[in-house]
């Protein structure tokens, strides 16, 4: 097996995907904040005294896409075309499913950008809500979907 990102020293090293073609590409990934009733109830009502949660916890997604390279050791900077966040609320559970679909056309692909962005609008929601609760959970971040590439098409099963 060959490692991609080491070189022949064993050194960290960005993969050269300049010799590949471009292809389109998407990825969805999806996520999870558990909280109290009371505390959704008050994000629902647009009750938090930071503001709109969920506006400012999509926007935090997006930008956290657009700057992945900047977070991820060893990640492309990448053209993206297409950053969706979206959110559904299951009040029974008391949750708030995060969901990020990112696309582009290019040369590698954009899995770290969706989950990136749903790691990072639960973060913004923790935040935003955390003097309201402290006990917040942020769950089951994962990849749903991908495809584009030499790898092809990739669908979890349990999604």
């Amino acid at each position: 097996m060959s490692l991609t990102h080491l070189n022949e020293k064993g050194e960290a090293q960005m993969v050269d995907v300049g010799g590949k073609p471009p292809t389109d590409r998407i990825a969805t990934a999806a996520g999870e904040i558990h909280m109290r009733p009371k505390t959704l109830a008050q994000i629902i009502a647009g009750n938090a005294k930071k503001g709109d949660v969920l506006g400012v916890a999509r926007v935090a997604g997006i930008m956290a896409a657009k700057h992945t390279h900047e977070l991820i050791p060893l990640c492309h900077p990448l053209l993206l075309t297409k950053i969706g966040v979206d959110f559904e609320i299951d009040e029974p559970n008391s949750t708030i499913r995060i969901t990020a679909t990112v696309k582009n056309n290019g040369q590698t692909g954009v899995e770290m950008e969706a989950l990136t962005a749903v790691s990072v609008a639960a973060l913004t929601i923790y935040d935003m809500a955390k003097a309201m609760e402290k006990t917040m959970i942020i769950d089951n971040i994962r990849l749903l979907y991908k495809e584009g590439g030499k790898s092809g098409v990739f669908r979890r099963e349990d999604a």
